[in-house]
């Protein structure tokens, strides 16, 4: 494990879905370093969460998208654990995208892009709280949603608490 536990507030995430499939890969490094999980990372300063999403995706993939093509799926606020026992909550606007250009391909952070169908999922090779949110927008459901994970965001240390709504507070 590394030494130092990555602290980040603000992140997106994305998944490429086609049909009944969803694009996933293997990350390299920091949170959830092994995992299969869709693509994302850290909001910079001065842009918001649907510039961030395709940006990340482009610099984890090498797929273009648009952010008119993403569709908000849930935002949830992980509350994370170190092991010093600090506290801090990172909200993760989650977005599917159902339209984009280029070709996936390994890059420096992300591996082994696979296409799963959304009825088999590798939750066992993912992180911890997907099992429990995943599916429910998988199923055409957007949710609001509270985890609590221990150290290196790598167990659930309480029931998730979700919420699904009709909308998201505006950005």
């Amino acid at each position: 494990m590394p030494n130092e536990e990555k602290v980040l507030l603000n992140a997106t995430l994305c998944f490429p879905v086609a049909g009944d499939k969803v694009l996933m890969a293997r990350k390299k490094g920091k949170i959830g370093k092994d995992c299969w999980n869709g693509y994302g990372g850290g909001i910079e300063k001065g842009e918001i969460p649907i510039q961030t999403a395709p940006r990340e995706l482009f610099e984890e993939s090498k797929l273009i998208a648009r952010s008119e093509d993403m569709m908000k799926v849930a935002i949830i606020d992980f509350h994370n654990e170190k092991t010093d026992g600090e506290k801090f909550i990172c909200r993760v606007h989650i977005y599917f995208l159902r339209q984009w250009t280029g070709d996936v391909c390994s890059t420096e952070e992300m591996v082994d892009p696979t296409w799963f169908y959304r009825d088999n999922l590798p939750f066992e090779e993912m992180m911890p709280a997907d099992k429990e949110w995943l599916p429910i927008v998988l199923s055409g459901k957007k949710i609001m949603a509270k985890a609590y994970l221990g150290p290196f965001q790598k167990t659930l240390l309480a029931k998730m608490e979700i919420m699904e709504v009709d909308s998201f507070p505006e950005e």
